[in-house]
């Protein structure tokens, strides 16, 4: 008899507002986990490195990002002249500096200008 009766009763639907709002819930954490592990620490390191480029001055010595080390000798807008070697200079843009270095840096450098000079 309770056999019967329980098979005779109407399985019980689930709501599906309750099934959207955890697809909701679910989906709007896996952006909030993309956005504070990926997007916002690159947006920081985009806007760091425009601060560092636009300060960029005559004098400055720094490294860019093919490797080359050398000193400012000039700014023209986008570009930059960048001693590398005694009597060489090239020109660099701005978007390419991987780092400025602290002031004597190529002076400490196992191989500086003035000995290569010598050479």
């Amino acid at each position: 008899m309770l056999i019967s009766i329980s098979q005779a009763q109407a399985a019980v639907a689930p709501s599906a507002s309750s099934g959207l709002m955890f697809q909701l819930v679910f989906l709007s954490s896996i952006f909030a986990i993309f956005y504070f592990l990926l997007i916002r620490p690159q947006r920081q390191r985009q806007r760091d490195h425009e601060l560092m480029v636009n300060s960029v001055s005559k004098g400055d010595e720094l490294i860019s990002s093919g490797g080359l080390i050398g000193q400012v000798t000039a700014v023209e807008g986008d570009y930059l002249r960048l001693r590398v070697a005694a009597d060489v200079e090239i020109v660099l843009q701005r978007q390419s500096i991987h780092a400025i270095l602290p002031k004597g840096t190529l002076k400490s450098l196992p191989l500086s200008w003035s000995q290569a000079r010598r050479a």
